[in-house]
């Protein structure tokens, strides 16, 4: 299996640096190949504009998802669009590892999806089960500050984190045709103990994760 990891945190020695290399550790172990793409480290531009174009369209009336669909037509994107839509083409599995910030992921990530899963490359006009990705798996693996998922759901003061991902797990990857498993979620804010307990937690996952049942069928 070809797994790409979408890693989305300006520190890769951090947490999720570290749940990175252990996912990386436990799929080449299991002979899976793996790739990554570290967004922070390549400063992914995160801004959707003309700049993305080599040539546009229509020069005096900017329309982004029309300048998308004509630039995948004549391959005029530029490169680091050119990249990451390549990688995404070769993998079968895809882990995005980014932190929860603002009950959201990070800005560099919502611009790679603006820019990289481009209408005719990841959608269009196909969609959710019918999506140009059909046939790729995805997972979400995301740190979030609580010490343990007690502060969410119906009674938690953060509210269900299932509201946390829906935009990114529905309306991103399902969206556009990907199978989706349930998110890895890891508590930034918790024991040495539980920390570990919850490592080797994904760790055994990934040796099965193709098994699981996925979120939304």
């Amino acid at each position: 299996m070809k797994v790409l990891i979408v890693f989305a945190h300006p520190d890769g020695q951090a947490l999720n640096g570290a749940l990175k290399d252990l996912s990386v550790d436990i799929l080449q172990q299991n002979g899976h190949e793996v790739h990554i793409t570290d967004l922070y480290e390549k400063k992914f531009k995160a801004i959707a504009d003309k700049d993305d174009f080599l040539v546009l369209k229509n020069p005096d009336r900017f329309n982004y998802i029309s300048e998308q669909y004509h630039a995948l037509k004549n391959n005029t994107f530029v490169a680091d669009i050119v990249e990451e839509q390549e990688l995404v083409n070769w993998a079968d599995f895809i882990i995005f590892q980014y932190p929860m910030w603002w009950t959201d992921a990070p800005a560099i990530l919502k611009g790679w999806f603006d820019r990289v899963f481009s209408y005719g490359f990841a959608y269009g006009p196909g969609r959710y089960r019918e999506g140009n990705l059909k046939g790729k798996t995805a997972i979400v693996s995301v740190t979030h500050g609580a010490s343990d998922l007690s502060e969410y759901g119906e009674s938690g003061i953060k509210g269900k984190v299932e509201e946390r991902l829906y935009n990114i797990q529905h309306e991103k990857l399902f969206y556009c045709g990907m199978t989706v498993l349930e998110p890895f979620l890891f508590p930034a804010g918790a024991d040495e103990e539980t920390r570990l307990q919850q490592k080797k937690a994904w760790a055994k996952r990934l040796e099965t994760i193709l098994d699981e049942t996925p979120l939304y069928i």
